[in-house]
This record gives structure tokens, sequence and C-alpha cells, in this order.
């Protein structure tokens, strides 16, 4: 090659190549996340076409610290389309609770053998593995606010559970979840990290550390 096609190959500037290589770093780090990010909520962005919005950190902690509470240590809890609270319980938990994620996006994969695909609209089309009544308490926030998914979602909320049930809904859902689940209503509000149209609430069926203020 010659001197003068040297000369007119394209450079990147200092500040273009830094911006480069900052963009592959996210993106190995989106790919592959560090043991110590791995739980961090965002980590995985949200999809709005699967009707994904995560908790804010402070109603994820909140949530996490009542499922704990609720079933103490060596407990199993199951968090149904709610991986905010999944990545919070084992942001908090050491090895000596069971903690598993059922989820239809196929990125939360990456926690292994504790996630479990989930489609609501099969509510019971579930690994061998997860057995019947196998929870202490299941943490279920439906996708969709809409009677059939509440329906099929309760379906699976009912298997899975022992007994004890938070679930978090849109406040329009409050008689529906009455009827299939038993639940009622707490003081408790949860929040999202961006602010939704429609008003939030957690339902349970024991009485929980949620009715005791914010």
């Amino acid at each position: 090659m010659s001197d003068l096609e040297d000369d007119e190959t394209p450079q990147l500037s200092a500040h273009a190549l830094a911006a480069l290589q900052e963009f592959y770093a996210e993106q190995k780090q989106q790919i592959d996340p560090g043991e110590e990010d791995k739980y961090n909520i965002g980590i995985i962005e949200e999809n709005w076409q699967l009707s994904q919005f995560w908790y804010s950190q402070e109603t994820a902690l909140r949530l996490a610290q009542e499922a704990i509470a609720a079933v103490g240590e060596g407990g199993r809890i199951a968090c149904v389309s709610a991986p905010s609270v999944y990545q919070k319980l084992r942001e908090l938990c050491g090895e000596n609770f069971s903690i598993y994620i059922f989820e239809y996006d196929k990125r939360f994969a990456m926690y292994g053998e504790e996630f479990i695909f989930y489609d609501y609209n099969n509510p019971l089309d579930l690994p061998e593995k997860i057995a019947a009544h196998s929870f202490d308490i299941v943490i279920a926030d439906p996708p969709y606010l809409s009677e059939e998914c509440l329906r099929k979602t309760s379906e699976t909320i009912k298997y899975l559970t022992r007994g004890k049930i938070l679930l978090c809904t849109g406040a329009i859902m409050e008689e529906q979840a009455a009827e299939l689940l038993g639940v009622k209503m707490c003081t408790f509000v949860p929040r999202h990290t961006r602010n939704l149209a429609n008003e939030f609430r957690c339902y349970v069926n024991y009485d929980s550390g949620l009715d005791c203020g914010i």
C-alpha cells in the first residue's frame, strides 16, 4: 500500500474512539454483567411491548422485605412477572432462601436455574421440578390490566402457593382480585421508575407489614 493510500485511511478522533469504546463496554455489560451488577434493577431494560415497567428501588425493597418477613429464613419465594422484586430479593438474601423468577422474557434466563419460562396464557405449563403448593409466598404482578390476564395468572398463583399471596396490580382490579384470590388492598402504594397512567396497589391474603405505613 502506498503512503498516499495510508494517508487516506479514515481515522477516528480521540473523542469518537473513546465514545465507541464506551459503547462496546456497555454492550458487553448487558450481555455478560459482572457478578456485583447482575441483580441491579434496570440491568435489563424495560420492554414496553411486553408491558414491562420496573418498580422503583424503594418499592422493590419494601416488597422484598415483606416477602422475607412473611416466609422466614429458609423460605421459598416465587416471583411471577415481578422481576424487580426477584432482583432485590437476590440482592438481599443469601443461599438460605429459595427464590424463583417466572418470566416470559427470556433475557432473564441469565439467572440460570432460578429462571422459569412462564406464559400466563398457559398458566399451568410449568416444569416438573416446580411442584404444586411448594412456595411459602407468591409475589405476582400480571403484565396486563385485564380480567383474562388476572384470571389466568391466578391459576398459576393458586397452584404455586402454600397459602400466602402478594399481588400487585391496578386499583381497578380490586373486585376481581378479591373474587379470584381472596386478597384485600393494602395501604402501601407501589411506585414505578416511570409514572404510569393507572393507579397501582398491593393486595394480600394474610396479615402483612404493608398496612403499617411507608
